[in-house]
């Protein structure tokens, strides 16, 4: 499934981010690499922004970006 799919407080593994360039980069840069687990602490009403929580930091992820990241449930 992918990220932007997880609710609010749901937590997911990180399997893979798809191939999209500078994007890609930018998320590793992050922090958001396969095998960590984050969660979704906020969506504002119209989906975008989506506030998630990874390695004990807060980030925000425009809803497009967030649909790049699959995940698994936890």
């Amino acid at each position: 499934m992918k990220l932007s799919e997880l609710a609010i407080g749901e937590k997911g593994r990180i399997v893979r981010i798809g191939n999209v360039g500078d994007l890609k980069r930018r998320l590793r840069e992050l922090g958001i690499t396969r095998g960590e687990v984050v969660e979704v602490e906020h969506v504002a009403p119209l989906g975008d922004p989506v506030e998630i929580i990874v390695k004990n930091c807060r980030l925000s992820l425009r809803k497009e970006e967030a649909e790049h990241i699959e995940v698994e449930k936890l």
